[in-house]
């Protein structure tokens, strides 16, 4: 929910700080007072294209800063966590700076952002509709999305996913397969010297080591031998060391009984000591056993090691890989010897995975086919009170040729509208006026407000080129839709303004030869004479005064 706004030296404005709440805010004024600005602010705000023209005459910067509640799982803290971001505790604050040369920066909490990153955001915090708005509901790629979330499908359509997933992998293993098969005829001979290779040589995981280190024993082989004979002889043949040990234990065990508490803790470290030096000793004398001096050996080691880097660098792999390379080279040469067997048994596993897919899509197909039944006669109830009551609203459900399937399922879902009877259905951004199309979105809305993340919604005039009943029947369906989303509204209907909760008034004043737009809210009193003026024009008279007590009466009461 937007919680702020707060604009610094945008076009007319010079300093504005508004607070909002939930429910249906409406913002009225005159034409012409400034009311599209505090939507271009906001728009800033989210990511739209920056503009020098933007700037206030005589700025140096135009700052726009909004703050929104921020509830644990929305979107958005995905989206900054993917960007390595942390998201506050409870609001998220994002800023625009705009120079005068249009230059601008983005911030996300104050953390600079790029403006994409900005874009992205906005798109989980605030949908803006206005009459000429491409965005939402009136993009056709955003149109199977909806009808699945409306349908209560999104466990199927997350079935399909994972059935794609698992099909086209079996398809690209199947495709790899018959490549390498195909090559491998080509390159048969080439296959089977290099098995054989592998076969002479019979290489083992982390023999590359053991033999790197057998070769640097038996260059130093002397060396190695004069260290240990030499140790050898230290602990041997000068002094017994572990003799000497037990003969200190023995005098000890003279006076152990006299002070035991000293006597025995030495006890026991000579013991310990003496067994050490004992296996010492012995691991010395083996040492030394195994010695190997024979330069034969020394040559045996090297050609070994010398074969096995030689075949790595021809592989293009490490030593310790050619066990893994060896098996490869086994499968595709049974595979090649096999003619084809395995080909046959991926080709199997990808028609059956095929199947799961097509199984789960069609079903998946089926509640969208009754999801969009549903919608349409639940918004051609919506359309009559709108004045749109020759129109019809169509969810259009085809499947589409299996060239153009993916993770989504077989459909194409498109919202198609007709405005005169007879007509064939078109786009709904294509057929419809700007006012019927923000009328049409507003039915759709009311239908759709449960299913969506974005919890505020703009409508900029939408109740433009209607009154009356009409006016008052967008009106409650604003109230409806307030009641589950925090809902502004940029209105010139008093039926409109009427419902709202929570009344802004925009108006452009003069001050030195400087013009400025300010933004007032209202009390009980302003609105009915804010109100009135709706009514009358510009000289409010009592009659309309008692009309706005009429209209503001009636909608809460209603």
């Amino acid at each position: 929910m937007l919680v702020s706004l707060s604009i610094r030296d945008v076009v007319l404005i010079d300093r504005l700080d508004l607070h909002f709440e939930g429910g249906l805010s409406v913002l009225t004024g005159e034409t012409g007072a400034g009311k599209s600005i505090l939507l271009d602010s906001l728009g800033l705000a989210l990511g739209d294209r920056a503009d020098s023209g933007l700037v206030r005459h005589g700025s140096d910067q135009a700052v726009v800063t909004a703050v929104f509640d921020l509830p644990p799982g929305h979107p958005a803290r995905d989206i900054l966590g993917e960007q390595g971001l942390d998201a506050g505790e409870d609001v998220l604050t994002v800023r625009r700076v705009v120079t005068r040369d249009g230059r601008s920066r983005a911030f996300a909490d104050d953390q600079p952002v790029s403006v994409g990153l900005l874009r992205k955001l906005g798109d989980t915090l605030v949908e803006i509709h206005g009459q000429f708005d491409t965005h939402g509901l009136l993009n056709p790629a955003t149109h199977l999305g909806i009808l699945d979330a409306y349908g209560g499908l999104e466990k199927q359509a997350a079935a399909v996913k994972r059935a794609w997933t698992g099909w086209r992998a079996k398809a690209a293993e199947r495709a790899q397969a018959e490549a390498d098969l195909a090559k491998d005829r080509e390159e048969e001979e080439a296959l089977r010297h290099s098995v054989e290779e592998l076969r002479a040589l019979n290489p083992k995981p982390g023999e590359e080591a053991e033999l790197a280190e057998k070769r640097g024993q038996l260059m130093h082989g002397e060396q190695i031998a004069e260290s240990l004979n030499g140790a050898l002889n230290a602990v041997s043949q000068d002094c017994d060391v572990e003799a000497a040990f037990r003969h200190a234990q023995r005098s000890l065990q003279r006076v152990l009984d006299k002070a035991e508490s000293t006597v025995q803790p030495i006890l026991d470290a000579l013991d310990r000591a003496a067994i050490e030096a004992s296996e010492a000793l012995n691991q010395l004398e083996r040492a030394v056993g195994e010695i190997d001096l024979d330069p034969r050996h020394l040559e045996q080691v090297e050609e070994r090691l010398f074969d096995m880097r030689a075949l790595a660098r021809k592989h293009s792999c490490e030593p310790d890989d050619l066990p893994a390379v060896a098996e490869r080279f086994e499968k595709r040469l049974a595979a090649l010897e096999g003619g084809g067997s395995d080909i046959a048994r991926l080709l199997r596993e990808e028609q059956a995975a095929r199947q799961t897919y097509v199984e789960a899509a069609r079903a998946l197909s089926k509640g969208r086919a009754a999801a969009a039944g549903t919608l349409d006669r639940k918004v051609k109830a919506e359309l009559a009170p709108l004045k749109l009551d020759k129109a019809a609203f169509v969810t259009r459900v085809e499947e589409r040729p299996e060239e153009d399937w993916s993770s989504d399922g077989l459909d194409r879902v498109a919202f198609l509208v007709a405005t005169n009877p007879g007509a064939p259905p078109g786009p709904l951004n294509k057929i419809a006026s700007g006012g019927e199309l923000s009328r049409f979105t507003l039915a759709l809305k009311v239908i759709l407000a449960a299913i969506g993340p974005v919890p505020s919604l703009i409508f900029d005039e939408v109740d433009a080129g209607i009154g009356g009943a009409t006016a008052a029947a967008v009106g409650e369906r604003l109230e409806r839709l307030a009641a589950e989303l925090q809902v502004l509204v940029v209105t010139h209907s008093p039926q409109v303004a009427a419902r709202g909760q929570h009344h802004f008034r925009v108006a452009k004043f003069e001050t030195k030869g400087r013009v400025s737009t300010t933004v007032t809210r209202l009390d009980q009193p302003e609105r009915r004479e804010e109100v009135a003026r709706m009514l009358a024009g510009e000289r409010v008279t009592e009659e309309a005064r008692a009309a706005a007590d009429s209209l503001l009466t009636a909608t809460t009461t209603a």
